[in-house]
């Protein structure tokens, strides 16, 4: 392309960046130069062309950011596929568009836009400027933005999209992930994450809506002074804790609960959230927040990495805090507080951190047994539902087997089961709990989203009226599996930060050593059934058809062993993990669990080493 053709050829040729040596590279490049307007990532894309190999240059520029389980996710920086004032415009353009054209009166309705406290200074970015940039790109079009004024927990956006009628909603955050890493979560008119076929059609949109449209795009004041954009803050807040008001069930023994709680926000958004919410539930003391995490720090210096699921190694100042102020219950929220960590002190002076799938144990029981002590006679379980994903542990499927409500199974991601709650409730369903093992709860149906705020208070009530009766989360979780059936699981997982090496595995697993099907046996026990999501094959069905919708976005296959085991590996969708799932569920009024503790680290670690091979594909398992 000559310079004539590009119009000011001077300019042009000032600023095109030298060549890498690839057509391709070159080409992605000069379009980021034309488009990008922000001075510090243009600088930072003519540097790497001076220090970064082809193949990352490859990577940054010349492939675009995909929908995952939670979202758009990447690190923030220079390049198409990662998170950045471009990327987030382009994002924002197409989706923009796709609602224009899908969703009616959606300039009326509007988009809410929230953000959460992260940021990469180096490149004057952070969740606050990108919201910012979404808000103005949306009003270029006239379509009218609810832009939070403050940060907000992530579950406040689906909220208020369904609070307010909005068209849809845009969260800035990236959860639990490392400090580089931002991302762009997108709700749809129904409160839910977009799924199919919405999230292939917007990154459509995306792609055919490249170039920003104009200069208002990059206008982060243009919120600030427009018509069309409203604070719907204090409105939502309000709301919010009015319809967690609702979750309680004991007001008076909160009130006099002798209970000491400790609140870690790990440097994120829930502090003041969570202190509202306890106070919604007439507690008298408001949980202890640990003092070096209580604030906002994009840099979460206190923790090796921002996520309460990594359990003792990133909870010590909590332990700590807790000891000396003699609290027996530690609630962790994670940044953008819409997952919740539990531990509680042993009578041995230890602590136990609970699982994922143990919490979902004792909400679940509790849900259960506060609706119906609520319903009293009146109680009928035939329209009560629980929801969970094909990842998370069976133990709601053994209260119901007992108690008479119903259960179902989604793909991994809240996204899924967040839009079965919203269609559960438009056909009258009453959705009581839902959960996934990765510390995401939800009680009762207030937002089609998983909620660490919520979740927090409510456990909470559960210890108080526990504590009341004498007994603590640990016995009652006892209890639980003692009338429904001991349920063991183990979550784990390796880091591979390569793509072709993941393919590769799992291409293995579903040819394995050659022999055209996938294994028949694991550490030597036999292998029953096996289901691969992909490929939409289940052998445990006549016809060898999925139920569970297929997937193209990640790896995910379960197999069932005789003796009981069920054994799942999964891609994550938000970080370069291959998670490892395995449960083993013994019958009800059993003790005596050494064994099947046996047999599931057996199953774990067979599947770790045969099928995974983490030697020789050089997998990096995390430090405990």
């Amino acid at each position: 392309m000559g310079d004539a053709e590009r119009g000011d050829g001077a300019a042009e040729a000032e600023q095109r960046p030298p060549s890498s040596g690839d057509e391709k590279v070159d080409e992605a490049l000069r379009r980021w130069m034309r488009w990008d307007k922000n001075e510090r990532t243009r600088a930072q894309a003519v540097a790497l062309l001076g220090s970064a190999s082809v193949s990352e240059l490859q990577r940054r520029f010349c492939s675009t950011l995909t929908f995952g389980t939670a979202g758009l996710r990447a690190p923030m920086g220079a390049g198409f596929n990662r998170i950045n004032d471009l990327t987030v415009i382009q994002s924002t353009q197409g989706l923009c568009a796709y609602l224009l054209k899908c969703v009616p009166d959606a300039e009326r309705r509007g988009v809410v836009v929230g953000f959460d406290t992260r940021g990469q200074p180096e490149i004057g970015c952070s969740s606050q400027w990108l919201a910012s940039l979404t808000a103005a790109v949306m009003l270029s079009r006239e379509v009218r933005v609810h832009l939070f004024s403050s940060y907000v927990p992530t579950p406040y956006v689906p909220f208020a999209v369904k609070e307010l009628g909005a068209a849809a909603g845009v969260m800035i955050t990236a959860s639990h992930n490392p400090k580089e890493d931002n991302g762009y979560k997108v709700y749809w008119s129904n409160g839910a994450q977009v799924t199919a076929p919405h999230d292939s059609a917007i990154l459509a949109s995306v792609k055919e809506h490249q170039e920003p449209w104009s200069v208002a795009c990059w206008d982060v004041t243009l919120a600030q002074r427009s018509p069309l954009r409203s604070d719907p803050l204090r409105h939502v807040d309000t709301a919010f804790m009015c319809a967690v008001a609702n979750l309680c069930w004991h007001r008076e023994v909160n009130a006099r609960c002798p209970l000491k709680f400790v609140h870690s926000s790990f440097h994120g958004v829930a502090h003041d959230f969570v202190q509202r919410a306890f106070a919604t539930f007439g507690f008298h003391s408001p949980p202890i927040a640990v003092p070096e995490q209580k604030d906002p720090d994009p840099q979460f210096p206190t923790v090796h990495v921002p996520n309460p699921e990594e359990g003792h190694s990133v909870l010590e100042l909590s332990f700590r805090l807790a000891e000396h102020e003699n609290a027996s219950v530690v609630l962790a929220t994670d940044p953008d507080a819409d997952r919740l960590a539990v531990a509680e002190l042993s009578d041995s002076g230890e602590w136990k951190v609970f699982s994922g799938n143990e919490l979902a144990a004792l909400l679940g029981w509790w849900m259960l047994s506060s609706w119906k002590s609520t319903c009293g006679d009146s109680a009928d379980l035939r329209d009560v539902y629980m929801l969970t994903t094909a990842v998370s542990s069976r133990i709601l499927h053994a209260l119901a087997r007992q108690e008479g409500f119903h259960v179902e199974e989604t793909l991994p991601g809240f996204k899924w089961i967040g839009n079965r709650i919203q269609e559960l409730t438009a056909e009258g369903k009453t959705v009581l709990f839902a959960f996934e093992e990765s510390i995401g709860f939800l009680c009762g149906s207030l937002i089609p989203e998983k909620d660490g705020v919520s979740t927090a208070v409510v456990i909470a009530e559960m210890a108080a009226y526990l504590h009341d009766r004498k007994l603590s989360l640990q016995q009652q979780l006892h209890n639980i599996y003692h009338m429904y059936g001991y349920h063991m699981s183990r979550t784990s997982y390796v880091i591979c930060n390569d793509a072709v090496t993941i393919r590769r595995i799992f291409a293995r697993i579903r040819d394995f050593d050659g022999s055209g099907s996938y294994p028949d046996a694991c550490g030597g026990v036999r292998v029953v059934h096996v289901r691969d999501v992909n490929t939409g094959y289940d052998s445990s069905q006549a016809d060898s058809r999925s139920v569970l919708p297929v997937s193209r976005s990640g790896h995910m296959i379960t197999f069932a062993l005789e003796n009981g085991v069920v054994a799942t590996l999964r891609t994550s969708g938000t970080e370069p993990k291959i998670k490892i799932y395995t449960e083993l569920c013994a019958t009800p009024g059993t003790s005596e669990v050494s064994n099947l503790e046996v047999e599931l680290q057996k199953a774990t670690e067979a599947l770790l080493h045969d099928f995974l091979e983490p030697e020789k594909n050089k997998l990096i398992r995390p430090a405990v």
